[in-house]
């Protein structure tokens, strides 16, 4: 399966009625990739039901019970008959939101490490710098039980990005970003795993896109830190980079 394309899709439609009045304009879509996060989604969409109506679930292949937990809220449920990777579910979902006439679109984490109460915070930097992007970022916010070695490996990271692609962001690999629809039309995540994010990085450059970052909390676990990116990963892109500009 292609990145954009879905298997399946469901949503508890019937619930929506019920729903508080949210923070975030309905036509933003939160996409929340999953990969068997069965034990943590359902609070996590608890949580993001608290300042969004339009919550999109893309179930990327999980051999648990994932999508079923996620079909008790009032959320899209998409899913990927097989893993494709973290970059191919986040892509799946911005285009789905796409299809739904979606103005704004956020990526969010379904491990918990995310606080939904800063995507309200992030949309109005968004709309006061009149950025196509937003970046959610744990060094102007707060990384609670973030372990020193990850600490060091993201200063590294932002300044091999700044070096390799001409764009400086104090968080390269965070998954908290809120963008509006030009630039969830002109991204297109081609990596399909835990590269994507500096990959969305480097086309933010070189499509000129106008970006800013805002603050975020992030909670470590031993969850998130056995799921999240390795320096391999960061590297193994930066070597793609050069090759791509020695090829030019």
């Amino acid at each position: 399966m292609q990145p954009g394309l879905w298997s399946d899709c469901q949503r508890r439609g019937e619930t929506m009625t019920t729903l508080a009045d949210s923070v975030l304009p309905e036509s933003c879509f939160v996409v929340v990739p999953a990969f068997n996060e069965a034990p943590r989604i359902g609070r996590t969409l608890e949580s993001l039901l608290q300042v969004a109506r339009s919550v999109v679930v893309v179930d990327d292949g999980s051999a648990d019970n994932t999508a079923e937990v996620a079909l008790n809220y009032p959320v899209w449920v998409l899913r990927h008959p097989v893993n494709l990777g973290a970059g191919a579910a986040t892509q799946t979902g911005i285009s789905f939101a796409l299809r739904q006439g979606a103005e704004y679109v956020a990526t969010f984490d379904a491990d918990g490490q995310h606080r939904a109460e800063d995507l309200p915070k992030l949309m109005q930097i968004l709309l006061n710098n009149k950025a196509n992007i937003v970046f959610g970022s744990r060094f102007l916010g707060k990384a609670i039980d973030m372990p020193f070695h990850r600490k060091v490996m993201l200063k590294v990271a932002s300044a091999a990005v700044w070096v390799l692609c001409g764009i400086w962001v104090t968080d390269v690999t965070t998954g908290l970003r809120l963008m509006d629809a030009k630039a969830a039309r002109m991204i297109k995540i081609t990596m399909n795993r835990f590269e994507h994010p500096i990959d969305l990085l480097h086309q933010v450059r070189v499509k000129k896109l106008r970006f800013a970052e805002g603050p975020a909390t992030i909670l470590y676990s031993a969850d998130s830190l056995r799921k999240g990116q390795r320096t391999s990963d960061v590297f193994r892109l930066a070597l793609q980079i050069i090759a791509e500009r020695v090829m030019r």
